[in-house]
């Protein structure tokens, strides 16, 4: 049992209950039973007893209505703000208009089709124009996962699509390890949008494509997709790549242990990335009020040839399901920790609203705070801890000015703030003198 308690010894503790829905990953109910919880039943339990409910789509809002004190969501609401492709690529293109684009160049110019068909023409004329030839681009149905749906392409004649989809240039110098591209699974734990609270997991999941990169065939989906759920089926995935190993995934501490043996500064890299989560994470700030939730985020991060960071994208419900031993050993544990990052008490098992003369204290959980780096870590490291706090209005701007030379720098807005720009746009001022007409026109009864 994972909760410690100043209380009576002698009184006996009802062990904590989780609910999973029914397409929920069965890892998640091995590490629950693991801990000692015990499995909601329907059947025989009231609708208020459990501690954990778990489940892959959003909770209805009722739900968040009538959420108890001892009880835990899986999800916020409207977290798909971040998660859809069409939507992430709005909120980073107005942040991009109101703080610069410099802040946020970690994302290539997205054209959401068929709306700006016209402005992707222009632009990739203009491409082709400076170039000599045109470049290439990546089209991406912004309702679909797991690498469905992908369309790379060089001609504008070969862009055929059947729905909204997101249209972006294809970063063609990734990094390469023995010729085969990767990007990386990074898995983030927001426990709060008001004040925005993030964890960042330390380990993580380095996905390689099982085919060589080659831009001559950019139909061929085991060269240029990661996605395990591609790869897996490929004629390569089980047999011995050279300097990748069987299979198709490393821990982010192998490829770690792989930059520095080449001279790499994997902590500055890692500051860019955590850099990108922050940002990525202030342009859907804040979501609409809700007690007791928390979000579990992956993020998937290409790193070019010059090690910069791109994001790719940010997954709602990162999978869970274990393909490989590497699978389990990153995910085992990141659900564990995430568990011990909620902060269960020993009147959470009582699961009342009043437990009078109960007394319980917090246990050490192993993500760690801000300010409390080991002597391996680079100050200002998101590695697992929390790394935001709430400002005032009147801080705003510079905070995300901050942001650009350091992580520590970054805080998070309140809900108040969150709604301030730096500087009236014009979308702003026409919607202020819309407001102005419309107080002073006499009523019509």
């Amino acid at each position: 049992m994972e909760i410690i308690a100043d209380g009576d010894a002698s009184e006996t503790l009802k062990p904590l209950v989780f609910r999973l829905h029914e397409n929920a990953p069965a890892i998640i109910r091995e590490v629950l039973l693991e801990r000692g919880w015990t499995e909601f039943d329907q059947k025989e339990q009231d609708d208020t007893d459990w501690n954990l409910y778990w489940r892959n789509s959003p909770f209805p809002m009722t739900d968040h209505h009538s959420i108890k004190p001892w009880q835990r969501l899986n999800h916020y609401p409207e977290a798909v703000r971040i998660t859809r492709k069409d939507y992430l690529a709005r909120h980073l293109k107005r942040m991009k208009g109101a703080y610069g684009s410099t802040l946020y160049e970690f994302s290539p110019v997205a054209f959401i089709m068929p709306n700006d068909y016209v402005k992707f023409i222009a632009e990739y004329s203009r491409e082709r124009q400076s170039v000599g030839r045109p470049s290439y681009w990546i089209c991406k149905p912004v309702h679909l996962s797991r690498g469905r749906g992908i369309l790379i392409f060089q001609d504008i004649k070969d862009l055929v699509y059947h729905c909204t989809v997101i249209v972006q240039k294809y970063i063609s110098n990734p990094l390469l390890i023995s010729g085969y591209k990767l990007d990386l699974r990074l898995y983030v734990c927001v426990t709060s949008f008001c004040p925005l609270t993030i964890y960042a997991y330390e380990e993580g999941l380095v996905r390689f494509a099982t085919e060589k990169f080659d831009l001559s065939s950019l139909d061929n989906v085991y060269a240029h997709l990661t996605n395990t759920s591609i790869n897996k089926y490929g004629a390569s995935y089980k047999t011995y790549k050279e300097g990748i190993g069987c299979g198709c995934k490393w821990t982010f501490s192998k490829f770690r242990s792989y930059l520095r043996i080449f001279g790499v500064d994997d902590m500055l890299l890692w500051q860019k990335m955590n850099n990108i989560v922050i940002l990525t994470l202030l342009a859907v700030t804040p979501l609409p009020e809700a007690s007791n939730c928390f979000e579990l985020f992956g993020f998937d991060i290409l790193i070019d040839d010059k090690f910069k960071p791109w994001l790719l994208e940010v997954n709602y419900n990162p999978a869970l399901c274990l393909d490989c031993s590497i699978d389990d050993t990153v995910k085992r544990k990141l659900l564990h920790d995430i568990v011990e990052l909620l902060n269960y008490k020993q009147v959470d098992t009582h699961r009342q609203n009043e437990m009078p003369g109960s007394k319980a204290v917090r246990r050490q959980v192993s993500w760690r705070r801000t300010g409390q780096s080991t002597p391996e870590e680079a100050p200002g490291l998101l590695s697992g801890r929390k790394v935001s706090t709430c400002i005032s209005a009147s801080q705003t701007p510079p905070a995300l000015q901050f942001a650009r030379g350091s992580v520590k720098k970054v805080s998070a807005l309140t809900r108040k703030t969150a709604r301030a720009h730096p500087r009236k746009t014009l979308t702003s001022e026409l919607r202020e003198k819309m407001k102005h007409a419309k107080s002073i026109l006499p009523s019509q009864n």
